[in-house]
């Protein structure tokens, strides 16, 4: 199956290059330049991966990446002109999957895009066969708290919680895990694909986010355990 991608970006010569660029790697591409017609294209097309600018006409790309985020499952990759830690923090607090700081390499780009779609073919590999828990039942019971994994859904005492992609993703790695500690590099590797470089900011904000839907008392968690200087276990 061919990939569909959506490249967002309201210049026009690194629209068309990077539209020409996907399409000679085989993929699928639609473009918009605009915020608001990239989410009606992206409900449109549905597509398996977005490539967001930040600064857009209308919308801008972290509004557009909130409204795809309540919306649909796919990785976002941000572009951004500036390399402002500030812009990356808030691109991956609403929701972006990586973000890639302008001027970048086409190489680079590419591999990343390689790299996001490579991490969501494995994890529904891993969801359907990999894991004999998961395959052999679909359902995981912890309590009142309920991972359907055909639904991908969670519930907690039968209301299902709204989780954001990545959380989803994240709880479920750690649900797979269950009673194990998860270095907070293994978490960026495994649910973000990731090099770990020394930064974790993104997986204890996602942690934190995570606490607030499942734990009855979020300043005093249960489920999702801290282990100092080290990373997270869930004890379910």
């Amino acid at each position: 199956m061919v990939e569909k991608i959506l490249v967002v970006e309201d210049e026009l010569v690194l629209r068309e290059t990077l539209t020409y660029n996907l399409k000679k790697q085989g993929y699928e591409v639609c473009a918009a330049a605009d915020g608001n017609t990239a989410v009606d294209l992206a409900r449109r097309e549905q597509p398996d991966l977005v490539v967001l600018d930040i600064m857009l006409p209308g919308l801008d790309g972290f509004e557009v990446c909130r409204v795809l985020r309540k919306e649909m499952n796919m990785p976002i990759l941000m572009l951004t002109a500036r390399a402002d830690e500030v812009d990356k923090v808030v691109g991956l607090e609403v929701g972006a999957d990586d973000y890639l700081t302008k001027p970048f390499s086409m190489r680079e780009l590419l591999a990343r895009i390689k790299a996001q779609l490579r991490r969501v073919r494995v994890l529904r590999e891993e969801f359907a066969a990999e894991t004999p828990s998961i395959s052999d039942k679909q359902v995981l019971r912890f309590g009142d708290l309920v991972l359907d994994l055909d639904r991908h859904e969670v519930k907690l005492e039968g209301e299902v919680l709204p989780l954001k992609p990545k959380e989803y993703e994240l709880f479920v790695y750690m649900a797979q895990h269950r009673g194990m500690v998860l270095p907070r590099e293994q978490l960026l590797e495994r649910v973000w694909d990731w090099a770990y470089t020394g930064g974790s900011r993104t997986v204890d904000v996602h942690i934190r986010w995570l606490r607030e839907k499942i734990e009855h008392d979020p300043a005093n968690p249960t489920r999702i355990v801290t282990v100092r200087g080290v990373g997270y276990l869930f004890e379910g």
